[in-house]
Order: structure tokens, then C-alpha cells, then sequence
């Protein structure tokens, strides 16, 4: 896989990383990735996948543009106001870079579609605010194999985890919280979609290139109000219906 002059401008700043490089860098233009959510945390981790040459995105949401997303989905401008979300989020992205290929849903996302969307990608990354949509997501992806990077935030809060078979997504939240919980209930600082969203990016390009060590089998939780970060292990859930013993 060779690259333009423009290309080696364009990742110059990657292609002088140790960790990258043009073997990472041809990595990431030949790589294809699922976004559930181009939402808050979907906005700023696709902007920096597409930035970052990652070949093939897809967008899955089937939201439109409403003026109190504006607030951290950074994707997006006054403008796009009653657009499908995919529609324009892909209209950004290849703006920003027209040598990244983007796709989108806007369908439902149940287990049907599910499955045919993270079946043809190599990794998936999940931001959005439905416990019943990570589940569907997550169990695809052990489904099928495939690594999924999940970020989630709420209020001054966020978190991050990478989930690679077992343990997954629903070893650590057996059960779908109350409604109350979500964003829309109780509120979230804008820019903390961004910090949260970059580290999934980030996450993702340490696994498509082989950089580093990410978080796998770890979660990474962000109290913005004290501006402190622990790390925490998550253990496999023998019981667990997707990935346990117990599994039908």
C-alpha cells in the first residue's frame, strides 16, 4: 500500500513516530471502523480517526441534527439543524479528510443489523447514550470476534474500556441501569464528550497500528471536577450470558 506526496504531508507528524511510521500508518488507510453513536462521544473520536487516515468509517446513528446537541457534538454546526446525523457528520469528515471512505446508517441498530454492520469492520468503537444498543453492540461483537473500544460519560464523569472476547462489555454492567442515568436526565459538561471521544480515537489507533499498550481488560474513569483518572481491572463474569460459562 503506497501513499501519495500528499498522504506523507499530510501523516508526517505520524510517520515520524516510532511507534506508527508507514508500516502503522498503512495499517490505519487499510483498516475499517464501526462508530455507534455519532453523538458527543462519536463526534470528536471520528474527526480524529479520519484525521489519522483511518481508510473506512461508519457511521451508525438515526438521529438528526437538534440545536442541544451542539453543545459537545463538535461535528456539527447550526447549520446542520434537522439533518440526518450521518449525513452530515460523513459531509464534515470528508471534508476534513477526502481520502477517508464514510459510510452511514441511520436505521435501527437491533441485532440483525448488528451483526451485518460489525461483521465487515475490524474494530468498533460505542459512545452512545442506550444501555440496550451498547448491549446489542457488545454481544455482536463477541459474536464476531471483534475488539470494542466503549467510552460512556455523564454529568462531570466519563470512562473507557477496550473489550477483546472475554471479559466484555457486559461482564462489567450486567444489567441496564435505570433511565435516569442517561445523559439527557442528568446532564453532562460539554467538553468532557471531547476528552472522553479523543481517548477512544486514541485507543483505536493504538490497536490498528500495534502501538503501545491499550486498554484491554481495563477501565479508565475521569473525574473532571478534581481532574483525577484511575485505572481499574475488569474481571471476566463466569455467568455472564454473553461471554461466560453460562452462555446458552
Amino acid at each position: 500500500m503506497s501513499f501519495t506526496d500528499e498522504e506523507v504531508e499530510r501523516y508526517a507528524r505520524h510517520l515520524i513516530l516510532r511507534e506508527v511510521g508507514g508500516p502503522g500508518q498503512q495499517k490505519l488507510k487499510g483498516a475499517s471502523v464501526l462508530i455507534v453513536g455519532a453523538g458527543g462521544l462519536g463526534s470528536p473520536a471520528a474527526l480524529y480517526l479520519a484525521a489519522a487516515g483511518v481508510g473506512g468509517l461508519m457511521l451508525a446513528d438515526p438521529d438528526v441534527v437538534d440545536r442541544s446537541n451542539l453543545q459537545r457534538q463538535i461535528i456539527y454546526a447550526d447549520s446542520d439543524i434537522g439533518q440526518p446525523k450521518v449525513e452530515a457528520a460523513a459531509d464534515r469528515l470528508a471534508a476534513l479528510n477526502p481520502h477517508v471512505f464514510v459510510a452511514g446508517y441511520q436505521g435501527p441498530f437491533d441485532a440483525q443489523s448488528a451483526d451485518e454492520l460489525v461483521s465487515d469492520v475490524d474494530l468498533v468503537l460505542d459512545g452512545t447514550d442506550d444501555f440496550a444498543t451498547r448491549f446489542c453492540v457488545n454481544a455482536a461483537c463477541v459474536r464476531h470476534g471483534k475488539t470494542l473500544v466503549s467510552g460512556a460519560i455523564g454529568r462531570w464523569t466519563g470512562q473507557i474500556g477496550v473489550f477483546r472476547g472475554r471479559p466484555c462489555y457486559q461482564c462489567l454492567v450486567p444489567e441496564i441501569p435505570p433511565e435516569t442515568e442517561t445523559c439527557a436526565a442528568v446532564g453532562v459538561v460539554g467538553a468532557l464528550a471531547g476528552v472522553i471521544g479523543s481517548m477512544m480515537a486514541l485507543e483505536a489507533v493504538k490497536l490498528i497500528a500495534g502501538a503501545g499498550d491499550p486498554l484491554e481488560s481495563r477501565l479508565t474513569i475521569y473525574d473532571a471536577l478534581s481532574g483525577e483518572t484511575r485505572t481499574v481491572r475488569v474481571s471476566a463474569d463466569p455467568q455472564c450470558p454473553i461471554c461466560g460459562a453460562a452462555k446458552p
